[in-house]
């Protein structure tokens, strides 16, 4: 009697974002909770110039290891090319020794790509014309999701609260005007960026030229919000498996201690300090869970999203962002929520990949 065929899993990582090692760290993460025995997987890197390659899938090399990032480079494997042909799903594999071969098919591809070139729909519309089914948002949800812009249009538009901001498109500066409506402090950000890249706190106007300047480079579009005083508070999204209301899980407070906001050294150098679940009332933590779901629903979204808000001392609550492949990472907050919510890493990933097939691709 021959066992039943695996399931063949593509997990890309890496890629042309500044987000690059961030996306190869949770890339590891998710390679060491696949069950051998139920998954076959094919470990596919994105070099930052964009060559896709076949990776040796070696969790320890994926790993931040005394303060060193990964990284996928060119001679992290031979040279690979995905079949945008609904009718193959194959994957070519160059190799200089013995040319070019085929990979068997792959069933689903788990794009674990944060930012620019991977989660803003870029490889998700290549996914679809290919006919290959992939975990998290479509096209479209991915796109709005990634641009904190539109992010905070469609969320108003569904009565969820936004914080007062200003869109500086490319070439473009803060009016006085906005200056006014804001008021200082003020972050200026990316509008397109994740893992907290290219951030600045302004407390003079003196300075914003150059926190735009940052900004810009990693995106020409840029926001500059108003400070929200208050407690950060993340939640966990998950598709439901059988295509219902999506689920929302215990919240997380990250207590910013030391600095000023939640910044990349903090996030996945030098570690910080959280609170699951969020210590607040029975009533604000619906709100937020609430908030949560339908920010998922405004934008269309699928799998998995991690949902960010500010909390004042007053109790008003605000949208901050909504990420559509949260970090995956050993210390990222979306695993650990739902490990504290009774979802262990490995059933996440399992039942992300689960929807995923199941979903397919196409229209919903």
């Amino acid at each position: 009697m021959t066992s039943p065929r695996k399931t063949r899993v593509a997990i890309v990582f890496g890629g042309r974002s500044t987000e690059h090692a961030i996306s190869c760290v949770s890339a590891g993460a998710i390679l060491a909770a696949l069950d051998p025995g139920q998954y076959e997987v094919v470990p596919v890197g994105i070099t930052r110039e964009g060559r896709w390659v076949l990776a040796s899938g070696d969790t320890e090399e994926l790993a931040i290891s005394e303060r060193r990032l990964p990284e996928i480079t060119a001679e992290s494997g031979n040279g690979l090319v995905l079949a945008a042909d609904p009718t193959a799903a194959e994957l070519i594999v160059r190799d200089p020794a013995e040319g070019v071969s085929e990979l068997a098919g792959v069933d689903v591809v788990f794009p674990v790509l944060h930012g620019a070139y991977g989660e803003d729909g870029t490889i998700q519309g290549m996914l679809e014309m290919a006919g290959i089914p992939y975990v998290g948002a479509n096209v479209f949800a991915s796109a709005a999701a990634m641009d904190k812009e539109f992010t905070k249009k469609l969320a108003a538009a569904e009565g969820i609260p936004v914080g007062p901001y200003a869109v500086l498109r490319a070439g473009v500066s803060l009016s006085e005007a906005d200056k006014e409506r804001l008021g200082l402090p003020v972050f200026v950000k990316p509008s397109r960026a994740g893992s907290s890249l290219g951030i600045s706190k302004v407390t003079d106007w003196a300075d914003l030229d150059a926190a735009i300047a940052a900004a810009r480079e990693i995106d020409p579009k840029v926001l500059v919000e108003a400070a929200l005083v208050g407690r950060e508070i993340e939640c966990g999204v998950l598709e439901a498996e059988s295509g219902g209301t999506p689920e929302a899980s215990l919240l997380s407070e990250v207590h910013m201690d030391d600095v000023e906001w939640f910044d990349f050294e903090t996030k996945y150098l030098t570690g910080s300090r959280f609170t699951i679940p969020a210590e607040l009332s029975p009533e604000l933590t619906r709100k937020i869970q609430e908030y949560s779901l339908r920010t998922f629903t405004a934008l269309d979204c699928a799998g998995l999203a991690r949902v960010d808000f500010f909390v004042t001392e007053a109790g008003e609550v605000f949208l901050n962002e909504i990420n559509t492949m949260p970090g995956m990472t050993p210390h990222s907050m979306f695993p650990r929520m739902w490990a504290a919510t009774g979802l262990e890493y490995p059933k996440v990933v399992d039942r992300l990949i689960r929807t995923a097939l199941s979903r397919g691709t196409g229209l919903h």
